[in-house]
């Protein structure tokens, strides 16, 4: 068993990787640049959307009011009308890059917490790199990716976008697991 202070470095140092890595993917790699379309006519649905200030959040359109009200013929009928959406409404005016990316460094520190927590529970100081390599590149690959999938199963988010998620998660976890092996305490 090991324990997370003598992990500390390989935790840090593997967020700032998957931190530097996942910025050169998103912002210098044409590689999500199709992950979300433009909406036909957006500034009429601008324009029509606007008056009703809806408020940051999660929304279903139609959205039941219980499970009897979808099986009603009333709400059959605004499925079958349309549209039928998922739609998540963020506040208004310019993104927070800053606050945005503190949280996603912050969260790849969690990984690496998780990963070194099942990874230190597991082996040893001295363990060989490839042991160290599998369970760590395991346990962070799960904490990148699995949880995006419910995404495409449940409310139809592109499973293309899914993919390539999953695709950065698996990088992630391989520099993450890299990270742990070499820097494993002997």
């Amino acid at each position: 068993m090991t324990g997370l202070i003598a992990l500390w470095l390989p935790i840090l140092l593997s967020a700032v990787i998957v931190f530097v890595v996942s910025s050169i993917i998103h912002m210098v790699l044409p590689w999500h640049k199709s992950d979300y379309s433009k909406v036909p006519n957006e500034d009429r649905v601008r324009d029509t959307l606007r008056p009703l200030a809806i408020p940051p959040g999660d929304y279903v359109i139609p959205r039941p009011a219980n499970s009897q009200d979808m099986k009603s013929p009333e709400f059959t009928e605004k499925m079958n009308q349309g549209p039928v959406m998922v739609l998540t409404v963020v506040p208004n005016g310019p993104v927070s890059m800053g606050r945005n990316l503190v949280l996603w460094f912050l969260y790849c520190v969690v990984v690496g917490l998780v990963a070194a927590y099942v990874a230190g529970r597991a082996l040893p100081a001295g363990a060989h790199y490839l042991r160290v390599f599998q369970l760590v590149g395991a346990s962070a690959f799960a904490g990148y990716t699995l949880a995006l999938w419910q995404m495409s199963i449940w409310y139809r988010r592109a499973w293309s976008t899914t993919i390539k998620a999953t695709c950065d998660g698996f990088i992630y976890a391989l520099l993450t697991a890299g990270t742990f092996g070499w820097l494993w305490p002997r």
